[in-house]
């Protein structure tokens, strides 16, 4: 998937005003995210994401690399999650949760499934109960 699609459905999936807002929210989730996986699955990630995309991702980790935690990902849950993405994104937490089920949406589709699969299993249930594949197989129970 191209840069300006994963924009674009973003834009669309929660419902920003433009494309700008949606370029923040989209790097916000998306280096918030890196915090939070494993660096090496932050790569994989990152692989598979335009350039454009995958620097937020890249840099987040970089910046990890420095840390005691060069290889895990933070641990922190939602309450953090939404706080770092509205920090980033310049808006509320509600709107951080709202805009970081469109972008976890939208990386669904952009990402293998397998990989999607591993991202789902990196994450605390509350953070992977933003993921499409999560709400799935809550849908079925």
């Amino acid at each position: 998937m191209q840069h300006d699609q994963i924009i674009g459905k973003v834009q669309a999936l929660a419902g920003l005003p433009d494309r700008g807002s949606a370029e923040m929210a989209t790097r916000a989730v998306l280096t918030t995210l890196a915090e939070r996986l494993p660096s090496g699955l932050t790569d994989h990630v990152a692989a598979q994401l335009p350039p454009p995309l995958a620097a937020p991702m890249r840099q987040a980790t970089d910046s990890a690399a420095e840390g005691p935690r060069a290889t895990s990902g933070e641990r922190f849950g939602l309450t953090t999650f939404a706080g770092r993405i509205a920090g980033r994104a310049e808006t509320d937490e509600d709107a951080a949760l709202r805009e970081a089920a469109a972008v976890l949406e939208v990386l669904d589709a952009a990402l293998t499934p397998e990989l999607t699969e591993k991202v789902a299993a990196a994450l605390p249930k509350d953070i992977g109960s933003l993921l499409p594949v999560a709400r799935a197989a809550e849908d079925t129970r």
